[in-house]
């Protein structure tokens, strides 16, 4: 017997799509939009590559947000990777306090490059961008960036976000203790 047709259209609610996401870990990043006074700034962890020939990167936005008309109006952004020690910025985009536009961006030092965005000294890495396209989808616009330059730090530990929460990824303890659990020992290869 045939089973009941379903229709697939209906999708998933919301609230299920967004408790099997959590499960995803990403990287947390802040983007930045505007020039002068006319600033904000997002976190997200909405960040891919695309392409390295020629340089280029993917940041989802959500198209209500108080970047979307800045991002439009300029055409270019950073993309901040945040280290592990700036859960704070991290906390500031997010909206967490209240804060908004320029007020999001004191407690820490920025520096401008050729797009004049803010790009967050001391991040894992600040990257430069222009607007290459948007895609609208839904609630969200999908920003392709071509890649004006970049700027990365020594810094080792990221910051990332799972279950809800933000976590540390620490390159060396965390390394180590990837190796330890998922890799074969490496006497099982000696001949």
């Amino acid at each position: 017997m045939n089973a009941p047709a379903r229709d697939i259209r209906k999708g998933i609610a919301a609230a299920d799509f967004r408790a099997a996401m959590r499960n995803l870990a990403g990287g947390v990043s802040v983007i930045t939009v505007g020039k002068g006074r006319e600033i904000t700034g997002m976190t997200v962890t909405s960040v891919s590559s695309l392409s390295v020939d020629p340089p280029t990167l993917i940041v989802c936005v959500n198209r209500e947000s108080s970047s979307w008309p800045l991002l439009n109006r300029y055409g270019v952004f950073g993309v901040n990777i945040l280290s592990a020690q700036q859960i704070e910025v991290a906390e500031r985009f997010s909206g967490k306090g209240g804060l908004k536009g320029p007020e999001r961006f004191a407690g820490s030092q920025w520096i401008r490059r050729g797009s004049g965005v803010p790009l967050l000294v001391d991040s894992l890495a600040s990257i430069d961008c222009e607007v290459e396209q948007i895609v609208e989808r839904h609630s969200h616009g999908i920003v392709i960036g071509r890649v004006l330059g970049s700027i990365t730090s020594s810094n080792h530990g990221a910051l990332g976000y799972w279950h809800g929460e933000y976590v540390a990824i620490d390159h060396d303890d965390d390394a180590l203790k990837l190796a330890d659990v998922s890799l074969p020992r490496r006497a099982a290869f000696s001949l």
